[in-house]
């Protein structure tokens, strides 16, 4: 049938996953959770913030676990994430912010792309990453873009990108944009995202009180 013919042997149509929105799923990509420590801005680690009783980077796990066999934090401080029960890895190359997560995230993971998300993305969806999945054919990077900056912790990278970041590293050049011009970069904008989505909640970060009464204003009246 249509399935058969477009997706070759049943081995591959035993793998296939039909999820939100009617996007075909194939576990083919690992995802990857930047979890650092405390937050200056908020006084304490935002990962574990409390939210209508479950901590920030429970809401992100419960989320995105459906789409990939291969979920690890990326975590310096993994005392404080072992209740998580998910696989830690450190810094490969410590001292280098957000980049050499990034560049951990890639090496580290199992299948050649990677879904990279900050542990402090408490409305993150899965219609949204999957969606992020399917424009992967061609490039090495593809990154939402509703503002003229590029949501890089709400990313998928290729390990094709590994060359280029390890080379910036060394220069101690950390902007994480820093290495697109050197690799095939798909920029999704909000006309592409907004169908699937409604409103652009799902990119939100926890860095301000402020940011955090909002989301719980968001998950007590969710407009979707």
């Amino acid at each position: 049938g249509g399935i058969q013919g477009r997706w070759g042997n049943s081995t591959t149509v035993g793998r296939l996953k039909f999820g939100v929105n009617g996007f075909v799923k194939v576990s083919n990509y690992s995802i990857a959770i930047l979890a650092g420590g405390q937050s200056r801005r908020m006084g304490r680690n935002k990962a574990l913030i409390d939210l209508f009783g479950r901590p920030v980077l429970q809401w992100v796990i419960d989320a995105v676990t459906p789409l990939t066999d291969d979920l690890f934090l990326v975590t310096n401080t993994p005392a404080e994430y072992r209740a998580f029960n998910l696989p830690m890895v450190g810094d490969i190359l410590p001292g280098n912010a957000a980049l050499g997560g990034i560049y951990t995230a890639i090496a580290t993971a199992k299948h050649s792309w990677v879904s990279l998300l900050a542990c402090d993305m408490p409305l993150v969806r899965a219609d949204a990453v999957a969606l992020l999945a399917s424009l992967r054919a061609g490039v090495d990077v593809v990154v939402p873009r509703i503002t003229p900056h590029p949501e890089t912790l709400h990313a998928f990278y290729r390990k094709t990108c590994l060359p280029e970041i390890e080379s910036r590293l060394a220069e101690k050049s950390l902007r994480v944009v820093g290495f697109f011009d050197a690799v095939r970069v798909r920029y999704v904008p909000a006309e592409t995202i907004a169908p699937v989505t409604g409103n652009f909640d799902f990119l939100t970060n926890l860095n301000t009180p402020a940011d955090l009464e909002r989301v719980r204003k968001i998950l007590k009246n969710p407009k979707n």
